[in-house]
Parts: C-alpha cells; sequence; structure tokens
C-alpha cells in the first residue's frame, strides 16, 4: 500500500471560496482504498482460514484488493461481480490471480451468490464493508488526512456499503472529534442517507448509477450503526452532478476518478455541504473508470464543465 498524496485543488479552492483537499486513492495500488481493508483483513487470518481459500462480492474494487491479498499470501481466490461491473476492473482482478464469476446486475445479486458458493465451499468469506477489520483498514484513509493536513474542519466521504465512511468517523472522532464528516451518496442508491434520516426501506430508491462502486442496496449493519452514531450528516448529488465531476476532473485536474470518487467531490464542487468549512477534505476514493462511460458522462452532464 501506498501513502497517497493530499493534494490541495487551486481551481476548486477558487470555485468554493475555501480550501479543498484532495486524499488521491486513486492513486493508490490498485487504485483504490479498498486494498487498505482487504489487506487489513486477510493479514489477521489463520492458517486454517487461509487453507480454505478466500471468497468475496464486490462491485470491482473491493475484489482488487482481496485478490492482490490473496496472491501475496499465496492464497488461492473467488471473486463474484456482477454482470454490469466495468471491464477495466474485471480485467484487473483477474490479473491479481483471482478467479472471476459474473452473476447478477449488481452487487447484492453477487453477494448472494458469492454466499451460496461460500456455503458449500467453506471458503473464508472476505465482506467488502460489514467487518471490523475492514473498517479498521479503511481508517487509515483519514488517519493519514489528518496528519497530511492537521487544519481541515471538514472530511467528505463517498459512501456505498458504509466501510470507508464508518471508518473514516471512528478515526476522525477518536483523533480530532471537532472535525465534521459528511458521507456521500448517489441519489439513485441512496440507502445509507436514507437510514441515516430514518427513511423506511420500502420508500428507498434502488436504480443503476455511473457511480457503481456505491450501488448498494444493502448496506452493512455494523458500518451503518457506527455511522449513526459518530457521522454528522450523509447528503445524496445526482448522476448530473456526479458526471460533471467526473468531466471536470479529468479536464482541470487531469486525473481520472470514478463515479463513487466523483460524488464525494460532486458534494463539494456544486456547493451541497451541510456545514460550513474552510478547509475541506475529500476522499477520492477511487480511479478505475470505464472509459468506454465518458460518452455518457458528456450526455448526462447537467453543466458544462468550463462552467466551473
Amino acid at each position: 500500500m501506498h501513502r497517497t498524496p493530499c493534494k490541495e485543488s487551486q481551481t476548486i479552492n477558487e470555485w468554493t471560496d475555501s480550501t479543498v483537499y484532495l486524499k488521491l486513492e486513486n492513486l493508490q495500488r490498485t487504485g483504490s482504498f479498498k486494498i487498505r481493508g482487504a489487506f487489513n483483513k486477510v493479514s489477521q487470518l489463520t492458517g486454517e482460514e487461509c487453507a480454505r481459500g478466500l471468497i468475496a462480492a464486490s462491485a470491482g474494487n473491493h475484489a482488487q484488493g482481496v485478490a492482490l491479498a490473496g496472491r501475496e499470501r499465496g492464497i488461492p481466490v473467488t471473486i463474484y461481480m456482477p454482470k454490469t461491473t466495468p471491464d477495466t476492473k474485471i480485467n484487473a482482478t483477474r490479473k491479481y490471480g483471482a478467479t472471476v464469476k459474473l452473476v447478477g446486475q449488481n452487487f447484492d445479486e453477487a453477494y448472494i451468490a458469492a454466499r451460496e458458493e461460500q456455503f458449500v465451499s467453506g471458503a473464508s468469506f472476505i465482506h467488502p464493508f460489514d467487518d471490523l477489520a475492514i473498517i479498521e483498514g479503511q481508517a487509515t484513509v483519514a488517519m493519514e488526512m489528518l496528519q497530511q493536513q492537521p487544519e481541515m474542519d471538514t472530511i467528505v466521504v463517498p459512501a456505498g456499503g458504509g466501510g470507508l465512511l464508518a471508518g473514516t468517523a471512528l478515526a476522525v472522532k477518536t483523533i480530532r472529534p471537532s472535525v465534521k464528516v459528511i458521507g456521500v451518496q448517489a441519489s439513485n442508491s441512496p440507502a445509507i442517507a436514507s437510514a441515516f434520516k430514518g427513511v423506511r426501506n420500502k420508500n428507498i430508491p434502488f436504480l443503476p448509477t455511473i457511480a457503481e462502486g456505491i450501488c448498494v442496496k444493502q448496506p452493512g449493519k455494523l458500518p451503518v450503526d457506527i455511522i449513526r452514531n459518530y457521522v454528522d450528516d450523509v447528503i445524496t448529488v445526482t448522476e448530473q452532478e456526479i458526471s460533471s465531476t467526473i468531466l471536470f476532473m479529468l479536464e482541470r485536474e487531469k486525473l481520472l476518478v470514478e463515479g463513487a470518487a466523483a460524488a464525494a467531490i460532486a458534494a463539494v464542487v456544486n456547493k451541497r455541504l451541510p456545514v460550513s468549512s474552510k478547509k475541506t477534505g475529500v476522499i477520492v476514493s477511487g480511479g478505475n473508470f470505464d472509459l468506454s462511460k465518458l460518452s455518457a458522462c458528456m450526455g448526462q452532464s447537467a453543466n458544462n464543465v468550463q462552467n466551473f
């Protein structure tokens, strides 16, 4: 794993009239923060657990982290991924030596299939977010940020299953409790935002999103409990805002970010934060974006990028 940069964005500073720091986990090994939790979890497995092999379900980034962690310990890995997963994530997972099985149209369907195989095979299941070792691994992102930019007053975090947001909240509220922690979800898939605000399950939308990495219908019980207790707020952004931000980051920052990462940045550049912040940290969670979707981004984009 790398200690990734926490880069100040002059363009976003000028646009938002604040100071914004981008924690570039898109430059992390495997292209996302997920390797942190995967390595932490796999490092704690017993010899007996390793001997049974590893199995996981993932929308793509957790898959790569588990595949690499398994390869480095010499453990066979099987990953269930949705059929809608970008080819870049599927191919990278296979490159790290894992067996990939494509099942279902979303993470939740792939998760059910993985659990069914795990029940039969007895392999060790590596959950992408509902596991304390995973959450603790993801917390290291925020711990680094607090060291790199100690003057931050707010940290903005993309959320899907909730592992990164829960880990961030635990780290921040332990080390510097005055710092606000804001979660961001796609409005097409707002399970955590809805749970945070007390919305009943039957009223929560679950639609496809360009931020497929945070498209989770059923977030983890453990991270949601942590989020309710420690996170200051959870908000949503639209598909148009996410798409515009992907293009903005490519044009202005020369960085390719995936939809999940763009969601957090979108909350900042569209001035959607529910708190006043002068020094804002944003976790750019990953950069494993399918380039074939760039044209779709342009079609969905609500704003001309030049307006930022």
